[in-house]
């Protein structure tokens, strides 16, 4: 895919570095440090992840394929991945404490659907549902396509760190997710028809240069759970709270593309989450997540971390959205 803009700095020293000789990247100018306070928000912080992040997937354009081991932009990556991570753990930790995250006598799937209960994000998919205007159903696709063009392949990283029975159910879930043997089945390619179906562009990446820093990070924090081994139960964690989250709002998101009259293609993509993540959630929440802590009780806090940080990070990013798509009827009336 081709190189996005830089938003800032950090993600302009990434991209010079990026596609520098490999002589210039044996010693590269340092690195700037992040402007804001935070990072969670920070445009130029989550770009400068996201690019440190894809050369690990497929690659980019005019980039090197040696540069995915590079080990100053490996130092900036565990770097913002510090930040990252303890600005999040930072963010949920409210929501640990009340779904009694260090009480190890509870089922860590009742801990689990416990946070996706007490969450108070907003309804995102009911808006869609009913009052969705066609642009904003694009903006959605257009904001969705960064995760979901490559939807399960961060979590295909930690395959190989799993034993058992948890090993098992997620090869099966992946099996899945990746078409059962049916390349037009490709969770990833089903979403790729709902888009050329709804007039966007289908290519990996497209649309990078538009979403926004909280789509970025939605992105990043599954390669930064992923990509991490000692982050193994956040990752699991994570993907178990959205599969959990997931057939409801597909099932209302669906409505309201069918609602605007958009061609069936656009459609089938939520359809298929409808009944596909009503049985994933069980198999990730009881199958893997509930395994994992029945073995190495010491993952608990992660897991719970990981299923926290995805309600924390969908509801800020429904929340800009649906504040974006508000304040535009607000000003066009």
């Amino acid at each position: 895919m081709q190189l996005p803009r830089e938003r800032g700095p950090i993600s302009g020293h990434v991209i010079r570095t990026l596609t520098s000789p490999d002589g210039s990247r044996r010693n590269p100018a340092p690195a700037p440090e992040p402007t804001r306070s935070g990072i969670l928000e920070d445009d130029d912080a989550q770009l400068a992840l996201w690019l440190l992040y894809e050369p690990h997937y497929r690659g980019l354009d005019g980039v090197a394929a040696d540069v995915e081991w590079d080990a100053g932009l490996v130092a900036l990556r565990r770097s913002l991945e510090q930040r990252f991570e303890r600005e999040l753990r930072e963010a949920v930790e409210p929501a640990l404490r009340g779904c009694a995250a260090d009480d190890d006598r509870v089922d860590v799937g009742a801990q689990i659907f416990a946070l996706v209960e007490a969450d108070d994000g907003p309804s995102l998919a009911t808006f869609l549902q009913r009052e969705a205007s066609l642009e904003q159903v694009l903006d959605l696709l257009r904001e969705k396509s960064l995760q979901q063009l490559k939807e399960s392949d961060p979590q295909a990283f930690v395959l190989p760190r799993l034993q058992g029975r948890a090993k098992v159910a997620l090869a099966e879930l992946l099996y899945d997710e990746y078409g059962a043997g049916r390349p037009t089945h490709l969770h990833q390619a089903l979403y790729a028809d709902a888009l050329t179906a709804a007039g966007l562009d289908p290519t990996y990446g497209a649309y990078v240069d538009d979403v926004s820093a909280l789509t970025l990070a939605n992105a990043n924090v599954a390669s930064l759970f992923a990509l991490n081994r000692r982050l193994l139960g956040a990752s699991m964690g994570h993907f178990a709270t959205f599969e959990a989250t997931s057939s409801v709002p597909s099932r209302k998101i669906a409505a309201g593309i069918e609602r605007l009259g958009l061609p069936a293609a656009v459609a089938a993509y939520f359809h298929e989450h409808v009944e596909a993540d009503a049985v994933h959630e069980q198999i990730a929440v009881g199958d893997i997540c509930g395994t994992l802590v029945s073995e190495q009780p010491s993952l608990r806090s992660d897991v719970l971390f990981g299923a926290a940080s995805c309600l924390h990070l969908e509801g800020a990013s429904g929340r800009e959205l649906l504040h974006r798509w508000t304040a535009r009827m607000d000003a066009a009336s």
